[in-house]
Parts: structure tokens; C-alpha cells; sequence
């Protein structure tokens, strides 16, 4: 049975399965190490603020890691691909969450810090809330810039990624991260197949604009993905057990080795702050 378990590199913005240092092993099969992956989603990172700088005040809300310190006049950058997931498989996906939250209690929307178990009652509100808003393919680390290097880092962005062509991305992946301190997992949908030479290529475009404002680069092999639902602390284990029992049984088992859902290209973004700049155009098709 393939590992559903994969770990983050330590970095700024990342989440790993162990407490090593980059790269750390995977958890699930040591013969097997996985790559280090992207970031998981950027609000459960950091907050900002209205000026667009790191907020850390929030200690009362517990579904928050800062991983680098606020410093007066830095900025929040995170550019990824937008990711809206389309009506029809939603409420398959709704079914299976309600499940998984069944099984394993504890789990919370993305970026919405609303747990699953308060939307259970009401199916609709479970695909609203969880999977009914945008969600976010991670192109770079999320990192802290200095005001007098946003225009250049967003100029250069576009520069590099200024003319896109449309493709398709099919998410037929779950998958089970960890993050660094093993304070919280993320349960995610991977992109393997269609979309992923052209996401990698952004990836190394990205890479390249960050190297020359002497930021991180992201991973090596670089794994993308949507994160649909986090928990406190590390609850791999019984959510792998989960999901290697759905592959082996019920009409639900048998969706999870196919596709999940699949996404046309929407463009990219880079947040800067609380601002949003759009990166690139569309080629005629």
C-alpha cells in the first residue's frame, strides 16, 4: 500500500513529518524517503495585519504558527496558483470529510479555523465552508520581504511569468502531511499527473525571482498540492489508517485511487501583505 504519509522541509513557511533536520524522513516507510514539499496554507502560518505585516498577537488563537519573527517594516510574500474546486465533486469530497471527521475527530477547514464536526449536521454548509472557497497551489515559500523589494520582486514575477497558456490540473491524490514541530497535520489533495510539468516549471520561475532578492528557493522536488483540512498536533497515523481502509473497501475506497477532481489553470497571485497582485496573462489558445 502506497505511503499516504509525506513530510515538509524545514524552512519559513514548510511542515515536515519529523522533527529532523531538511530533509527529514518519511514516517510512513524509511526504505521510501518522500521529498520535501510546499507550504501549507499561508494563514495558518502567519497573520497579517491592515498595514500588511506580521501580526503576533494573536496567542489566544492556537491554529497559528509564526515561523519567522514580525520585523517593522517586512512584508508577507506568498505567490501560488488560485484553485476553486468545481460544484459536482464537492459533495463527493463533503461525504468523504464527514467521514474522515468521524473517524478521526478533530479536523478544521482551511483557513477558516471552523471545525468539521460543526458543519456535519448540514452537508451544504460542509462543502461551502470546507471546499466551496478558493484554495491555493504553493509556488514559493511564504517569506518576509522588505517594503523597497515589492516592486521589484512583483515586477520580476511577471516579467518571468508574464504570458501563461490555460491547462488542466487533475488532483487525484489524498495525502497526509506533518508539519515541523508536529503541532499540526494537514489533510491535502496532490497533484501527480496532468498539470504538473507546467506547475513545476512556475515553480522554477518563481525560484528564480526569489534568488535574486536573496530569498529561499523552494523545494528540489517540489510536490503540489491543495491543503483541505488541518487538526492540532500529529494525527497521521489514524488518518492513514483511514484512508488505506476506504482504498480497500466501499464505493468511497475505489474513488480515492481515481481522480478527485480536476481544475482548469487560473492564473497565478502573489499576495503581498493583505494586497493581492494578479502575475500573468493568457496566451490565445
Amino acid at each position: 500500500m502506497e505511503a499516504l504519509i509525506a513530510s515538509y522541509g524545514n524552512s519559513s513557511s514548510s511542515a515536515s513529518s519529523s522533527k529532523s533536520p531538511v530533509p527529514p524522513p518519511d514516517l510512513n516507510n524509511s526504505q521510501n524517503p518522500a521529498p520535501a514539499l510546499p507550504p501549507p496554507p499561508l494563514p495558518l502560518l502567519e497573520s497579517a495585519n491592515s498595514l500588511g505585516f506580521l501580526d503576533l498577537s494573536l496567542s489566544d488563537r492556537p491554529s497559528r504558527v509564526r515561523n519567522f519573527p514580525h520585523v517593522k517594516g517586512n512584508y508577507v510574500v506568498y505567490v501560488y496558483i488560485p484553485v476553486y474546486i468545481p460544484p459536482a465533486p464537492r459533495k463527493e469530497m463533503a461525504l468523504f470529510l464527514n467521514k474522515l471527521d468521524s473517524l478521526v475527530p478533530g479536523l478544521h477547514a482551511v483557513d477558516v479555523n471552523v471545525p468539521l464536526d460543526t458543519l456535519r449536521n448540514d452537508k451544504h454548509k460542509l462543502e461551502q465552508v470546507a471546499l466551496g472557497r478558493k484554495l491555493h497551489i504553493s509556488l514559493g515559500r511564504t517569506v518576509p520581504v522588505r517594503v523597497n523589494q515589492i516592486d521589484s520582486l512583483v515586477t520580476m514575477l511577471r516579467q518571468k511569468l508574464q504570458i501563461q497558456r490555460r491547462y488542466w490540473i487533475d488532483f487525484s491524490k489524498w495525502e497526509v502531511f506533518v508539519n515541523d514541530d508536529q503541532t499540526r497535520t494537514f489533510v491535502s489533495i496532490e497533484v501527480i499527473a496532468a498539470g504538473l510539468a507546467e506547475i513545476t516549471k512556475q515553480i522554477q520561475a518563481v525560484n528564480e525571482v526569489y534568488k535574486l532578492h536573496n530569498l529561499p528557493e523552494f523545494y528540489k522536488v517540489p510536490r503540489p498540492h491543495i491543503s483541505v483540512a488541518w487538526a492540532l498536533g500529529d494525527i497521521s497515523n489514524p488518518l492513514k489508517k483511514v484512508f488505506e481502509g476506504e482504498r480497500r473497501r466501499s464505493a468511497v475506497g475505489r474513488s480515492l485511487q481515481k481522480s478527485i477532481f480536476t481544475s482548469k489553470f487560473n492564473g497565478i497571485e502573489c499576495r503581498v501583505g493583505n494586497k493581492i497582485h494578479k502575475i500573468c496573462k493568457f496566451s490565445e489558445e
